[in-house]
């Protein structure tokens, strides 16, 4: 696939690469990785056995043109591998406490969306990638309340490499950010028939209810977080 460059914005003006790659229609998800992190070398360790054309796409990132790169390069060849190094160094920017604090404000926001479980009340959800390799999967949206995974609603975010948001940052972020997980208590949905319940071990009954169970510690709420709750679930009725 080859990719039409236009990195100008509506006014006329340029923008840099990392603006550009951020603004597209199905990049929502990504955040722009100041050019200080990316300049540091300590920061890409590694990336450069990793990455064909290395530094020909380090370039490209930074907008930096050679006059080797306009002489023999393909720049869709090397706007593809721009595009793969930029999402191995988004992967570690947001372990840092910068790229954390910006995630959590998204999250906070719901910019990426809610879960689609009736039980967890509309819990914002967070991109993440079961694999750190990439071309292995595409990204998942993880739910702090069931602790499931979801796929993308639109297909355009499901071309997304999970390997760019990689499997410890969603993780990390509640560690760091605990108020952010979600005060209302865990639901399991019982199966009945005429009031009885259906046994875990009918091919109709409920399967993995061990997933979303929590301890007592978790699941154990004051008074300020039933209420909250109570707001939660009214605000998902209405």
């Amino acid at each position: 696939m080859f990719l039409i460059i236009d990195n100008e914005d509506s006014d006329g003006s340029l923008q840099s690469w990392i603006s550009w790659f951020c603004s597209l229609a199905g990049h929502e998800f990504y955040i722009e990785v100041p050019e200080e992190f990316i300049e540091d070398d300590f920061n890409l360790t590694g990336l450069s056995v990793t990455v064909p054309y290395y530094q020909e796409a380090m370039d490209t990132i930074l907008d930096i043109e050679t006059e080797e790169q306009k002489v023999w390069v393909d720049p869709n060849v090397i706007e593809r591998y721009a595009i793969l190094l930029y999402g191995l160094i988004h992967q570690r920017y947001l372990l840092t406490r910068h790229g954390l604090k910006q995630m959590a404000q998204r999250y906070s926001n719901e910019h990426f969306g809610v879960c689609p479980r009736v039980y967890c009340y509309k819990c914002p959800v967070i991109p993440c990638g079961r694999y750190d390799e990439i071309s292995k999967e595409s990204v998942r949206l993880y739910c702090p309340s069931c602790l499931d995974l979801y796929s993308p609603p639109s297909s355009i975010l499901q071309a997304i490499d999970g390997a760019h948001f990689g499997t410890t940052f969603p993780h990390l972020l509640f560690e760091t950010y605990p108020n952010l997980l979600p005060k209302i208590k865990p639901y399991v949905y019982q199966p009945r028939i005429f009031g009885f319940r259906v046994h875990e071990s009918s091919k109709s009954g409920p399967q993995m209810q061990w997933l979303r169970m929590r301890s007592e510690e978790f699941v154990e709420l004051d008074d300020d977080d039933e209420e909250e709750e109570d707001k939660v679930k009214q605000r998902v009725i209405q």
